[in-house]
């Protein structure tokens, strides 16, 4: 599967293939003493990298197969992204990719907000003099997002865009707030399939990302706090406007 929108049947056969082979090469990652977690852990980044949109029907069968785990360990995992609202259960239909509204294009703006914008200025008082290679994975995503535009390979400009504002939390030094963040992105993922293609989605950003990185290699905090919040307003008036034109 894809974030490209008017797939044909096949091209979604052929997408979802993929995907299960894209998660099938993640099982080596597996440890075994925290299965459920671990394919939890796969599953959400599938979602986070675009991978399973909003609405997909996830398949025991196949899973079970592909992660090499048992059954139960699998609904398990269903059941920890379940509570992490992921994913959704229907009776007598099974397991779904849960799909959004405005409300909740609303709620984790607010939530990004107070989490991005407030690492941002915080580096003042925290981290001043803030040293070169804690920024070295936001450069790389800008140049991951950068060279993907110039490949025509757009989903993967998302994924580079998710990847960068996880490692702008990452700056807080948090687990509590990583740990939330990649719950945030993957819903946030879902969210993004509402826009009809993701060029138009994520053109916009590769730019604005690469000036927030500049600002902070020159450890302009209160600038470039200040523009991550007009760049996530920008970002929700999107998203709204795509929900009510729908």
């Amino acid at each position: 599967m894809s974030d490209d929108a008017g797939m044909s049947t096949g091209e979604v056969d052929e997408g979802r293939q993929a995907w299960l082979r894209t998660v099938a090469a993640d099982v080596a990652r597996l440890d075994r003493s925290s299965s459920a977690e671990r394919a939890a852990d796969i599953l959400r980044r599938s979602i986070t990298e675009g991978a399973l949109p909003p609405g997909a029907q996830l398949s025991e069968v196949e899973l079970t197969e592909v992660l090499e785990v048992s059954r139960n360990t699998l609904r398990e995992a269903f059941r920890l992204l379940t509570h992490e609202g992921l994913l959704v259960y229907k009776l007598h239909r099974g397991v779904f990719v849960p799909e959004l509204d405005e409300h909740d294009v609303v709620d984790l703006y607010r939530l990004r907000r107070v989490l991005e914008v407030d690492v941002v200025r915080g580096l003042a008082e925290r981290d001043p003099e803030l040293p070169a290679d804690r920024l070295e994975p936001l450069q790389d995503d800008v140049e991951a997002a950068e060279a993907a535009a110039l490949a025509d390979r757009w989903a993967a400009v998302g994924t580079a865009n998710m990847r960068f504002h996880q490692h702008l939390i990452g700056l807080a030094d948090s687990a509590r707030m990583d740990a939330m963040t990649g719950r945030l992105l993957a819903e946030l993922r879902l969210l993004f399939h509402v826009i009809a293609t993701p060029r138009e989605l994520h053109e916009p950003y590769i730019g604005r990302n690469r000036g927030l990185f500049e600002l902070l290699e020159a450890r302009k905090y209160d600038q470039a706090a200040a523009d991550l919040n007009q760049y996530l307003l920008d970002s929700e008036r999107g998203l709204l406007d795509a929900f009510r034109s729908r």
